[in-house]
């Protein structure tokens, strides 16, 4: 694999390597006479070890520590040498018998496993023959969208900088490698996504994003170094940066988009009711089928449907659904005028939820993030928002698709106490192996987005029925992703059905509509672990609160979610009837 994302986005091998390392064969098991639990960790840290020297950071921060100066290596036969590490590595974890280790470790073994698994069913498939999608593309994160504090971490920047070409290089070999057996991205998904690249071949670094942040370099760097880094940027930036971009451009527009295959489902590529049910399994760590998953979403359709029915009549609104729907999408009353109008209600929703969370949440992180919006470069086709730890992005371009009544459950899911509150959890979370610190199942992550979206409702966070129903939207959205996704990849329907389908039964724009049918089509099974995710937190909330009665507690139920870390849906609903039977005990309060 390579810029391709995947379920351990935080690993994805997009990361950027501190040099072109090596794949080595991993260290034997630890003799038998050593404990389990000793066994377990020798491996795992060798394993963490190797994958932090194979693989890096695109930026530093105190927190993360410092970033590298090349990219990685994604060349073919670099994948297939750490394909050979990872699977020898998976067959030393067999080895070890987890009946015989102790309760933490047999949940890292069980992450440590549902990680090489991913990784080694990647490598199976050779995703790195199609390494970008409508959403997510290896060339768009490349520049740094904040200044650095240091010189040094400039000169890293310059550093990869220079490194592009090579690495554009090698993603272009893979590409046409896909090509050449039917493994591409959708011809129908990639309208427009050629801007994404045209945006960094101005070779007038004024106007290349890539100069931002030496444009707003901080005082703490003596000016004579600042004047010096800047020189060698716009030096770079015009004889190595602008020409790769271009010549990647040119690749994509005469040979890539001309030559991708004209079918949508996964399942017409080459093995790919097998992909498409390995991409299910990477995504929502279950062995649930597209079948079972169809079903699952029209049944949450239909429930959610008739709860957006009944939020409407609240409203006062006499006509029928549709003719809501297009009110909701047309009406002025409803939209931003500038994106600061936007950015500061995302804002004060976040404020709203603070003043919340001690009811909420019983551990509350010390690290703060900010609201921004998403880069200009990259908005035209990026989804709404996206949370992460420095920072929570809200998509400010065409406002006219991005009603205000949405803005609140987008900004619990995304920012707070959604990705970013989460992020900040998990970075002070104590007592947890390097590399699962570094983890994340998408199932379990974007589960408790889409279930902090339906937090707000015990919050008080929306205030008219108009933002109620926008959290509707947002829920059957995701229920409509299951419809969707496998009636896209298994049930062979056309982007125009899908866009029909999940416009008739969401309030989204229709630059929103076609931008997510998009991402479906080119992404499978990723938007899948929204949903299935959700229900399986909300069903075991009402488990203990059914079986803990008056001892059940909220705030302990959140920390037996969130200090647990990112695990797969599994092992999740294994800790939390645990959690149950312990009497609803707050793992974190109570800790010694």
């Amino acid at each position: 694999m390579s810029c391709r994302p995947v379920l351990l986005s935080a690993l994805a091998l997009a990361a950027i390597a501190t040099a072109p390392a090596v794949a080595q064969t991993p260290p034997a098991a630890a003799p038998a006479a050593q404990s389990a639990d000793a066994r377990l960790r020798a491996l795992y840290d060798a394993e963490w070890a190797w994958r932090q020297k194979e693989f890096a950071r695109e930026s530093g921060d105190a927190a993360r520590g410092a970033s590298s100066d090349h990219f990685p290596r994604v060349d073919a036969a670099t994948q297939e040498a750490r394909q050979k590490y990872w699977r020898n590595t998976l067959a030393e974890l067999d080895k070890i018998p987890v009946d015989q280790l102790s309760h933490d470790e047999q949940i890292n073994a069980a992450v440590f496993r549902t990680s090489l698994e991913a990784f080694v069913s990647e490598g199976k498939f050779r995703t790195w023959e199609m390494p970008f999608n409508a959403d997510s593309q290896f060339w768009s994160s490349l520049n740094a969208r904040n200044p650095y504090p240091t010189a040094d971490e400039y000169q890293r920047y310059l550093g990869r900088m220079r490194d592009i070409p090579r690495y554009f290089d090698e993603q272009i070999a893979n590409m046409r490698a896909g090509l050449k057996r039917g493994f591409s991205v959708p011809r129908a998904s990639l309208e427009g996504r050629d801007a994404t690249i045209a945006a960094y071949i101005d070779a007038d670094p004024s106007k290349n994003p890539f100069y931002d942040s030496f444009a707003k370099m901080p005082s703490t760097i003596p000016a004579a170094d600042q004047e010096r880094l800047q020189a060698e940027a716009r030096q770079v930036i015009a004889q190595t940066v602008a020409p790769a971009y271009q010549k990647l451009l040119t690749f994509y527009r005469t040979e890539y988009l001309p030559k991708t295959r004209t079918t949508l489902a996964a399942e017409a590529m080459p093995d790919g009711k097998a992909f498409y049910q390995a991409q299910i399994k990477e995504y929502t760590t279950t062995d649930l089928t597209p079948e079972q998953i169809h079903e699952i979403g029209l049944k949450e359709v239909a429930r959610i449907t008739a709860e957006m029915e009944a939020v409407k009549a609240k409203t006062g609104f006499t006509g029928d659904m549709p003719a809501f729907l297009t009110f909701l999408r047309t009406d002025p009353q409803f939209y931003a005028k500038t994106p600061d109008e936007l950015l500061g209600f995302s804002a004060y929703v976040a404020k709203q939820v603070d003043g919340q969370l001690k009811y909420t949440v019983g551990f509350l992180p010390r690290y703060r993030f900010t609201i921004i919006p998403v880069p200009a470069a990259i908005a035209p086709t990026y989804t709404s928002g996206r949370g992460g730890l420095e920072a929570c992005m809200m998509n400010t371009y065409d406002l006219p698709s991005r009603p205000l009544y949405q803005i609140p459950a987008l900004t619990l899911h995304e920012c707070n106490p959604g990705h970013s509150f989460q992020a900040a959890v998990a970075l002070e979370a104590p007592n947890r192996p390097a590399f699962r610190r570094q983890t994340y199942f998408s199932g379990y992550g974007e589960g408790w987005g889409l279930y902090t979206e339906w937090l707000g409702t015990k919050m008080g966070i929306y205030r008219t029925p108009y933002e109620d129903f926008g959290r509707l939207s947002f829920e059957i959205w995701r229920a409509c992703r299951l419809v969707i996704d496998t009636g896209i990849h298994h049930y062979g329907w056309t982007r125009q059905q899908a866009i029909d389908y999940l416009a008739s039964h969401t309030a989204l724009a229709q630059h929103d509509v076609e931008t997510e049918v998009d991402r479906y089509i080119s992404w499978p099974g990723q938007a899948l672990a929204y949903k299935l995710g959700e229900l399986t937190i909300k069903r075991m909330r009402a488990k203990a609160e059914k079986e803990l009665g008056s001892k059940f507690d909220q705030r302990a139920f959140h920390d037996a979610f969130l200090s647990l870390g990112s695990v797969p849906l599994p092992v999740l609903e294994s800790e939390l009837n645990r959690f149950i039977a312990d009497g609803g005990k707050d793992p974190v309060t109570t800790a010694p």
